[in-house]
């Protein structure tokens, strides 16, 4: 009799890097943040209609979500801010889905999103869930992050701007060069040069 086949799906995604990460079962073995980067730098904001030659990418949303973190709480320390700026990195294995998509999804995709997340942020010594408090300034973060991308990048007129997302209300400086849609080498360098900062700032000894 010849053996049975093991029929099980493939649960797994082969990195650039080698690793094999599990999307059921997440080791934090398995994540490294070159992957991360090189992934979000390629997975599309928007589905893609977004004005100029390139993409907007993940990758430069969060840099711009954690510009914006840091405005709102500039005393943050760098470990919550690089919590912000790995708030969407489980996209570099499942892609960036439009919130109308996930809700039709439902719970699915927010469970296998959850266990990415928590090995990510213990795979760089984050707390496993985010702290409420934090999560709700990045939540905040976010949606202006949405509502400046929505405006500048993506289509939208002022109005149905505030509609969906409302207006920000911090004073942003300085992102213009957060704004304008890259390429992807040069959103993936942005990415690994902001995580790399607070990684150094983070172990930088308290005098």
């Amino acid at each position: 009799m010849a053996p049975r086949k093991n029929t099980a799906p493939r649960a797994f995604q082969r990195m650039l890097s080698g690793r094999r990460l599990d999307l059921l079962d997440p080791s934090p073995l398995d994540i490294e943040i070159e992957d991360i980067a090189h992934g979000l730098a390629r997975v599309a904001r928007w589905n893609g209609q977004t004005q100029g030659p390139h993409i907007f990418s993940v990758a430069q949303h969060s840099v711009l979500v954690e510009r914006i973190v840091a405005a709102i709480d500039p005393g943050l320390p760098a470990r919550w801010r690089l919590i912000a700026l790995l708030h969407d990195a489980p996209e570099y294995v499942i892609g960036d889905m439009i919130s109308p998509f996930k809700a039709v999804i439902g719970e699915s995709y927010k469970t296998v999103e959850a266990r990415l997340q928590s090995a990510i942020h213990l795979r760089f010594s984050l707390p496993s869930i985010t702290p409420a408090s934090l999560a709700r300034i990045v939540k905040q973060a976010d949606k202006g992050a949405a509502y400046i991308e929505a405006v500048r990048v993506a289509g939208f007129d002022v109005d149905e701007a505030d509609q969906f997302f409302g207006r920000p209300k911090i004073g942003m400086r300085n992102i213009e060069a957060l704004v304008a849609p890259m390429d992807s080498a040069h959103a993936e360098d942005l990415f690994l040069q902001r995580f790399r900062e607070l990684q150094d700032e983070m172990e930088a000894p308290v005098l």
